[in-house]
């Protein structure tokens, strides 16, 4: 992990490089998985597991049944702890719920708002090195809640075919439809697409590497609905002298231990404890089973010492992390300056694997400095929001001569005359 040290600011931008592949460099392969799962559909999906390692199954879809016996394969501990999961996860979502708030604008004119969920949605849920099943949690429970019809979900098997028991039991446990073997690329074309196997959706969700980040940015530009770019994790930490540093060393190895292309960020008004971390992540990454995967991601971290705290945030707002701890003595004042992060945790004892799992708040989050302009998924992910409009006769009438005036100063004289031939009113010809 590199130590940097009062960086001016206009060597932010390569200080705060994500180390990310150079999107034009994939897009042709992308291109072609996604071109050939459109046309071949099963067929193409099958031959790319093969190719990218992946084992090839005679049916890409698990039964329910399977999902099932699932339940007697794991610990009763497991299950408890997956079930206050979905329990925290269930209600932080379900009080994002909206009512119809009708307003009267005015006398005769009532306008309100509804949320409707997408009928069909599509879950990516990584496999890869780790069987991501919490992200099934995160993605399959706000879309039950949301009323969405259809909730389908691919996600990679292990080299003998198989979905981890956890995985599925976790699909039943939410309410998911449909469930298939599938990773990467492939499977986000599979979902976008249709096959004659998996369904299409109308939106597609979940993170991913480069490549699966590369072909939902592609789909978007198709018109094709995505959740947000959710690429690689990474994590960001601010800290002063009174933070724990072997707490944020742990932090940051539970981030790098994601994947090698992971990053995390510590920034620090205090040198010795950025010393104290360096030291605790050496002395911790050695009995890591992923250490080898953590190691290649700390290689492309960076520690940052500041002058001050105020200078530290305003780096950190610039980076745009997916996670952010701040863990100093004034967190709750600080994060009133936060205006660029995914998910936020205060203070010594809100470590950024509590949200990942159990809190209740969403881990799927913009990456990749995306958080500048995106949430992370929530309730409102997985719905429509629709607007009504009533007008009686005595609110048409009240507002008509506004309408018709705006119209005709448009030239749209058809849309004036939808007016007046209520009212009866004669509308003058466009000068």
């Amino acid at each position: 992990m590199k130590l940097i040290k009062y960086p001016n600011k206009q060597d932010w931008p390569e200080l705060l490089r994500r180390p990310e592949i150079n999107r034009e460099t994939i897009r042709p392969a992308v291109r072609q998985i996604l071109d050939d799962v459109g046309r071949y559909g099963d067929k193409a999906v099958k031959r790319y597991e093969k190719m990218f390692g992946g084992a090839v199954r005679d049916s890409l879809e698990i039964s329910p049944a399977s999902w099932e016996q699932a339940s007697t394969q794991l610990s009763t501990e497991l299950k408890a702890a997956i079930d206050l999961a979905i329990r925290n996860i269930t209600l932080f979502h379900a009080a994002q719920a909206e009512a119809d708030i009708v307003t009267e604008v005015m006398p005769g004119i009532q306008c309100w708002r509804r949320s409707v969920g997408i009928e069909k949605v599509g879950l990516y849920v990584p496999g890869g090195t780790a069987p991501l099943f919490s992200t099934l949690l995160m993605l399959a429970i706000p879309a039950r809640l949301a009323g969405c019809k259809e909730i389908i979900v691919c996600t990679p098997a292990d080299e003998a075919g198989n979905v981890h028991p956890a995985l599925l039991y976790a699909a039943l446990a939410t309410g998911v439809t449909r469930l298939f073997v599938a990773g990467g690329v492939q499977a986000i074309a599979a979902m976008a697409y249709g096959t004659e196997t998996v369904p299409q959706v109308n939106k597609v969700f979940g993170p991913g590497n480069q490549y699966v980040t590369c072909a939902k940015m592609m789909l978007q530009a198709e018109g094709i609905a995505i959740d947000m770019p959710a690429g690689p994790s990474e994590l960001a930490i601010l800290a002063d002298s009174s933070a724990n540093p072997s707490f944020i060393a742990a932090d940051l190895l539970s981030q790098a231990e994601h994947g090698a292309d992971s990053q995390v960020i510590l920034v620090s008004n205090d040198e010795q404890l950025i010393s104290e971390v360096l030291l605790e992540l050496e002395l911790q990454v050695v009995n890591l089973p992923r250490s080898d995967v953590a190691l290649k991601s700390l290689s492309n971290s960076r520690a940052v010492l500041v002058r001050n705290l105020n200078d530290g945030l305003s780096l950190l707002n610039e980076y745009a992390p997916e996670h952010l701890i701040i863990a100093c003595r004034e967190d709750e004042q600080l994060a009133t300056g936060v205006v660029n992060a995914g998910s936020v945790f205060l203070g010594n004892y809100s470590p950024e694997s509590a949200g990942d799992y159990a809190t209740g708040t969403n881990h799927t989050l913009p990456t990749n400095s995306h958080a500048k302009a995106y949430s992370g998924v929530s309730l409102d992910s997985f719905v429509k929001k629709i607007t009504f409009q009533k007008l009686t006769e005595q609110g048409l009438n009240s507002i008509a001569k506004t309408i018709t005036q705006l119209a005709t100063a448009e030239g749209l004289q058809a849309h004036a005359n939808a007016i007046s031939i209520r009212t009866k009113q004669v509308v003058n010809e466009p000068v």
